[in-house]
């Protein structure tokens, strides 16, 4: 009997945990984003072939419907602003890079996190906290609105974990006690 109740304890532990993993995957903005880590930098790109940091986000938006200005400045002039301690996956990062105003932008993830194509290194992710862009920093952008917002920050397993409970809950049914 005991062995039984713990074998039941860790099959039902493995489950949780499992199904906890699955929680932390990638948005489908995030995903879309990092499928291009390490495409080159290229001024005036707006290909896989080279991306500036305009025509990356153009890029990205366009895979779920969202059209974005060419530049960085004209994008910065959408949407609405929100201050840096309200930021939220999907918002627009703007940087003064060369002292005549906003001249760099990149797409906020999470988590003091954001994504961009960087000059010097093509499209990488860093830390809003670098000392490098808090320097720099001058504004965030808010474009996408609540629909938008949740289909490009939807949980890419969503419907494989609901497909999942589904068939646990199917077959979960606790075994008939006889007398």
């Amino acid at each position: 009997m005991k062995k039984r109740f713990f074998l039941f304890a860790l099959s039902l532990i493995l489950l949780v945990t499992s199904q906890v993993g699955s929680v932390f995957a990638e948005s489908s903005l995030e995903q879309a984003a990092n499928e291009l880590i390490g495409v080159h930098y290229k001024y005036g790109g707006t290909t896989t072939k080279g991306f500036d940091c305009s025509g990356f986000s153009m890029y990205v938006f366009k895979q779920f419907g969202i059209n974005l200005p060419r530049v960085s400045r004209d994008q910065a002039k959408i949407g609405n602003a929100v201050s840096k301690n309200n930021l939220r996956p999907g918002d627009l990062l703007f940087f003064n890079t060369n002292g005549r105003g906003i001249s760099h932008l990149g797409i906020y993830l999470g988590d003091g996190e954001f994504i961009h194509s960087s000059s010097s290194n093509g499209v990488i992710k860093n830390k809003l906290s670098q000392a490098y862009y808090v320097k720099r920093y001058v504004t965030a952008r808010r474009i996408l609105g609540e629909a938008d917002f949740k289909e490009v920050t939807a949980d890419l397993l969503d419907e494989e974990l609901d497909e999942e409970i589904q068939e646990e809950d199917v077959t979960a049914v606790a075994p008939a006690v006889t007398p």
